[in-house]
């Protein structure tokens, strides 16, 4: 019989999109559709676990293997890293990161340090570092678009998807920096020790995924 495998994944948008691809690949997802007070919610008819989880947690039941797969943001694998095997872009959640800064002002016309704003500050940090620049890197957790308002930073780093937000408080992105999309992660131990079963998940994406298409 086979080992039942967990997979873990992101709550929100992520985790609706993950069932819909689910549904499609021919699993029974009921369990995590109404999931009760239930943690961990195994699938019908097919040996897989599914552990509902914020996008940093996802990473770290991978890494630690407590997870052999995960449903996670690329923009949550460069910003926190991790040992694992990134083994397919599931297509959904699709945004990108970019520079914004006030509309009319000249973010790289100045000799003085800029200062940015942002959640992501190692997205950040990469992304000044390949082009040679030093910045100041402010975290916040809130509404990143308040601190260049405030005074607080030059502009921000920031996941836009239609920019509405952005234009609305009198910014305006001059630069991607990354584009982001979901995707799925194995642990790189798992991948050994469950290799069939592992493989046998991701053809199942695929061929979900390329009947999309």
């Amino acid at each position: 019989m086979s080992e039942r495998l967990k997979i873990a994944l992101t709550k929100g948008r992520l985790q609706d999109k993950s069932l819909e691809l689910f549904e499609e690949m021919g699993l029974d997802c009921s369990p995590v559709r109404s999931p009760g007070r239930r943690l961990i919610h195994p699938l019908p008819g097919y040996p897989l676990d599914v552990v509902l989880a914020k996008a940093p947690d996802v990473i770290t039941y991978v890494e630690h293997g407590v997870c052999d797969l995960g449903v996670v943001g690329k923009d949550t694998i460069l910003e926190k890293g991790g040992a694992f095997y990134e083994v397919l872009d599931l297509g959904f959640g699709r945004c990108r990161f970019a520079l914004a800064v006030p509309r009319g002002s000249d973010f790289y016309g100045t000799y003085k340090t800029r200062r940015l704003a942002s959640k992501y500050p190692e997205v950040t940090r990469a992304f000044f570092e390949k082009k040679g620049m030093d910045v100041d890197i402010v975290k916040i957790e809130g509404s990143v678009e308040l601190a260049p308002i405030l005074g607080l930073s030059d502009g921000i780093v920031d996941i836009v998807e239609t920019g509405a937000t952005l234009r609305e408080n009198g910014l305006e992105p001059i630069e991607d920096v990354a584009r982001v999309s979901a995707r799925l992660i194995v642990n790189t131990a798992s991948m050994k020790l469950h290799k069939g079963q592992i493989l046998d998940f991701i053809g199942r994406c695929q061929q979900a995924l390329d009947g999309r298409n």
